[in-house]
């Protein structure tokens, strides 16, 4: 296995037409069935780099900007924007394409990070990402600080740390009501 490969080594694309039967109740191609696409490619590019099979331990958010239409072509691209120890961070994009217009539109991005694993289950190391240019390190930087905050987020918001009176001032005009015990 190589100590380290580029993003080009690993960066993977499929197209598939969207049909009827990917539709949701209002016409629209059903969010699940573009998040479903988006967990395969990651999960490709992922195995792809590490030459393991890789499972998912995270999603970062997932907007959906514009709706996909039954009868447009989507195609999704993914490349590894980030690599720790055993870990990758997949960057996904996902674009759809009317092919009658040939009107393109951005749909989501997101970022997945997978864990790459050995026959027994057990996470092993993946080889260590080139950055080539100022988009990469781009890439690279923000997804290393994206999980420094994650983790940050999450130890601020665990039950044995978490001291509601901090926030309560915060909560008087968001849509809820305080009734609180003692």
């Amino acid at each position: 296995m190589q100590e380290f490969k580029t993003v080009k080594n690993s960066q993977v694309s499929i197209t598939e037409l969207m049909l009827p039967s990917h539709s949701n109740f209002g016409g629209k191609v059903h969010g699940g069935h573009i998040l479903n696409l988006m967990d395969q490619i990651a999960f490709a590019c992922a195995s792809k780099h590490s030459q393991r099979y890789c499972v998912t331990a995270s999603v970062n958010r997932v907007d959906f900007l514009n709706p996909i239409e039954v009868g447009e072509l989507v195609t999704l691209r993914a490349s590894i924007n980030y690599t720790g120890r055993t870990s990758m961070v997949v960057g996904v994009r996902v674009d759809s394409e009317n092919i009658t217009t040939g009107k393109k539109r951005h749909c989501n991005s997101s970022y997945f990070t997978m864990v790459a694993k050995d026959e027994n289950g057990n996470s092993v190391p993946v080889p260590g990402l080139i950055v080539t240019d100022k988009q990469g390190v781009r890439r690279f930087a923000r997804s290393k600080y994206r999980k420094l905050e994650a983790k940050e987020r999450d130890t601020k918001f665990e039950s044995y740390n978490f001291k509601a009176d901090q926030y309560l001032a915060e909560l008087q005009n968001e849509n809820c009501k305080l009734e609180l015990g003692s």
